[in-house]
C-alpha cells in the first residue's frame, strides 16, 4: 500500500533545529566565541615575547657580568685575547663595559662592528618601548646588533652594565617562542572556546531555539500537541520567556476554539434560518387569523403577540449578518425608556418568576437609541439578572431588579441592578466574550457579549459598573440625551 501524501499542514511544519545551526544563533556564537579568544590571545602575545627578550638581555647581563670579574683576578688586571675571546663567547656577547664612578671603561673588548648597534636601556624602559622591542628584533634586518644597558646585580659599586650582543640567537629564541605561544594559544583557545560555546548553548542558545521552535510549530498548526513550549522552571528570562509563551498559547487557542465555535454556530444558524422564517410566517398567518375573533382575551393578548412574531422575523432576518460578527447599522430614534423595560421585563418573564422590578425612570422619559436593539440589550440584562437571582443558594430575601436612568451633557446612562449573588470571580476578566463569560454551568456565554456589541454599535458601550454579595450593578452608555418633554413642550409653545 502506497504512503499516503503528507498534508500541507506536515509540509508546512518546520523541523526541530540541529545543535549546530548555520547561519543561526547557534553559528553566529560559535563564530563570535572563536574571535573574541583568538583576539584575547592575540593581545597576550605581545607581553609574553617582550617578557622573553627582557629575560634572554639580562641573562646575557648576567653572564656578562661574570665574565668581567675574570680580569679582577689577574695581577695586572688584564687577560690574554684569547681567554677574553673565549670569555665573550661563552657569555654570548661581543663586548662588555662597565661604568663606575661616572668613568666608562671597556673590560672586554672585541672586533670592531661595520654598523652601529641598536639602544635597549633596561633600566627605565616605558611600557611602549617595551611591547614594541620583540617586534624590532623579528622585523629587523639580519647582522644587526644590541647595545643593552642595565643595571648591575653583582658589581655592586658599577653605575651600570653596558654590553654588545648580535641579535640574531635573540631573534631565532623569539621566532621558537612566539610558534610555542600560538600552539598553547590555539589549544587554550580551542578548549576554552569550546567550554564557553557548549555552556552559552546550553543555557542560551537551546531554550531560545526550543522556545522558537514552538512558536513556528504553533503558527503551522495550533492544535499540534508538540507546539506546545516545555517548560524548564527557570527563574531568570528564559524561563519568563517560556511561562510567557505557554501562557500566550493558551490564550490564543482558547480565542481560536471561541472562534471555530462561533463560526459552527453561524453555519448552524445559517442552515436553519429558512425554515424558521417559514415557521415565522405561519405564526404570523395564524396571528392574524386570531385577530378576526371577536374573543376580548384574545384581542388582549394578540398585541403582544404580533410584537414578539415581528421581532422574530427581524432577528431571523439578520442572523446572516450576525452570523459574519456583524451587525447591522443601528436606526436610532428617541425611545422612552420606561416602556422599553416594560417590554424587556415581559419578554425576561420577571413577573412569572416573582422578582419586583422597579422603574426609577419617568414615563416620558427618552433615550436615542434603535427600538429592537435596545429591547434586545435590555432583555438580555435583565433576563441574566433573573437567572443569577433564581441560580443563588439559600436566598431568604425576595429578588429585586432596578433599573434607573442619569442625563449626562452628551449621554444617557442606563443603570439595571439586582440583588442576587455577583459575578463570580472567574467570570470577570471574560465577561463580555463569546462563549467565556458564563458563570452558569448551563449559560451559553452570549448574552452579554451580543448586549455589548449592539451598545458598541450605537457609538456606546455597556460595562459591569460594580459586583459583590450584594448584587451587580451594568452600566449601559448610550451617546446623545433628547431633552426632557418639559423642554419639548416649551420649545414647541415658542414655535407657535
Amino acid at each position: 500500500m502506497a504512503d499516503a501524501a503528507p498534508t500541507p499542514q506536515e509540509l508546512e511544519r518546520p523541523k526541530r533545529p540541529r545543535f549546530f545551526w548555520p547561519g543561526g544563533l547557534s553559528a553566529r556564537l560559535l563564530t563570535l566565541t572563536i574571535l573574541f579568544v583568538v583576539a584575547a590571545g592575540a593581545f597576550a602575545l605581545p607581553p609574553a615575547l617582550a617578557s622573553f627578550e627582557e629575560k634572554w638581555l639580562l641573562d646575557r647581563i648576567r653572564a656578562a657580568e661574570l665574565a668581567s670579574l675574570a680580569p679582577d683576578a689577574t695581577p695586572d688586571r688584564k687577560v690574554s685575547q684569547q681567554i677574553a675571546a673565549q670569555l665573550l663567547e661563552g657569555a654570548g656577547v661581543t663586548r662588555v663595559a662597565i661604568q663606575t664612578e661616572g668613568m666608562r671603561r671597556l673590560v672586554l673588548g672585541g672586533p670592531s662592528l661595520k654598523h652601529a648597534p641598536y639602544v635597549v636601556d633596561l633600566r627605565d624602559q616605558a611600557p611602549v618601548s617595551w611591547l614594541i622591542a620583540p617586534i624590532q628584533t623579528l622585523v629587523g634586518g639580519d647582522g644587526r646588533y644590541v647595545r643593552v644597558v642595565a643595571s648591575p646585580t653583582f658589581l655592586r659599586h658599577a653605575d651600570f652594565v653596558e654590553i654588545v650582543a648580535p641579535d640574531a640567537e635573540l631573534k631565532r629564541g623569539l621566532i621558537s617562542y612566539l610558534w610555542k605561544l600560538i600552539l598553547v594559544s590555539a589549544f587554550v583557545s580551542s578548549v576554552a572556546g569550546f567550554l564557553v560555546y557548549l555552556t552559552l548553548n546550553l543555557f542560551l542558545v537551546r531554550p531560545m531555539q526550543r522556545i522558537t521552535y514552538a512558536m513556528e510549530r504553533f503558527r503551522a498548526d495550533p492544535e499540534d500537541a508538540r507546539a506546545r513550549v516545555q517548560l524548564s522552571g527557570r527563574q531568570d528570562e528564559i524561563g519568563r520567556a517560556e511561562a510567557e509563551l505557554d501562557r500566550m498559547q493558551a490564550d490564543l487557542r482558547a480565542a481560536l476554539n471561541s472562534r471555530a465555535r462561533l463560526a459552527a454556530l453561524g453555519e448552524a444558524v445559517a442552515k436553519i434560518n429558512h425554515d424558521l422564517k417559514n415557521m415565522l410566517t405561519s405564526a404570523q398567518i395564524a396571528s392574524e387569523r386570531l385577530a378576526a375573533l371577536k374573543d376580548p382575551k384574545v384581542s388582549q393578548a394578540l398585541p403582544r403577540l404580533e410584537r414578539a412574531l415581528d421581532r422574530a422575523v427581524k432577528l431571523a432576518s439578520g442572523v446572516l449578518a450576525y452570523g459574519k460578527s456583524q451587525e447591522a447599522a443601528p436606526e436610532t430614534r428617541p425611545v422612552r425608556l420606561a416602556a422599553a423595560v416594560e417590554a424587556a421585563a415581559e419578554e425576561a418573564r420577571l413577573a412569572e418568576h416573582d422578582i419586583a422590578l422597579a422603574i426609577d425612570v419617568g414615563p416620558a422619559a427618552q433615550v436615542t437609541a434603535d427600538p429592537d436593539q435596545l429591547h434586545r440589550i435590555l432583555a438580555n440584562l435583565l433576563r441574566n439578572a433573573r437567572e443569577a437571582i433564581e441560580h443563588q443558594e439559600d436566598r431568604t430575601t425576595p429578588g429585586r431588579i432596578a433599573v434607573s436612568l442619569k442625563r449626562m451633557a452628551d449621554a444617557c446612562l442606563v443603570r439595571v441592578s439586582d440583588n442576587g449573588p455577583g459575578v463570580p470571580e472567574r467570570a470577570r476578566e471574560r465577561l463580555f466574550q463569546p462563549f467565556a463569560g458564563s458563570g452558569r454551568p448551563d449559560g451559553a456565554g452570549l448574552g452579554l457579549a451580543i448586549a455589548r456589541e449592539l451598545a458598541q454599535g450605537h457609538g456606546g458601550d455597556l460595562a459591569l459598573a460594580a459586583t459583590g454579595p450584594e448584587g451587580s450593578t451594568f452600566q449601559l452608555r448610550l451617546p446623545g440625551a433628547p431633552p426632557p418633554a418639559s423642554a419639548r413642550r416649551r420649545a414647541a409653545k415658542n414655535a407657535i
